[in-house]
């Protein structure tokens, strides 16, 4: 993390926030608010929590680190 005012304070929410638009909700539409809330719970904790690639793990999600 940056001190206050830098460019660093918030880059990684800018970029977590700009991956969940471009891989989810900008390929998606929902019916209700549940649906995306659901939706959007699912892709975090199911799929970007443990299954996306990690650069710094040797191109392994973290199950797969975990794992070996």
């Amino acid at each position: 993390m940056g001190s206050v005012g830098d460019s660093y304070d918030n880059a990684l929410m800018e970029n977590f926030w700009s991956t969940l638009k471009i891989e989810l909700v900008h390929r998606n539409s929902w019916r209700t608010r549940d649906e995306a809330e659901n939706a959007i719970f699912a892709y975090i904790d199911g799929w970007y929590n443990s299954r996306r690639l990690q650069k710094d793990l040797g191109y392994l999600s973290p199950d797969e680190y975990e794992t070996a």
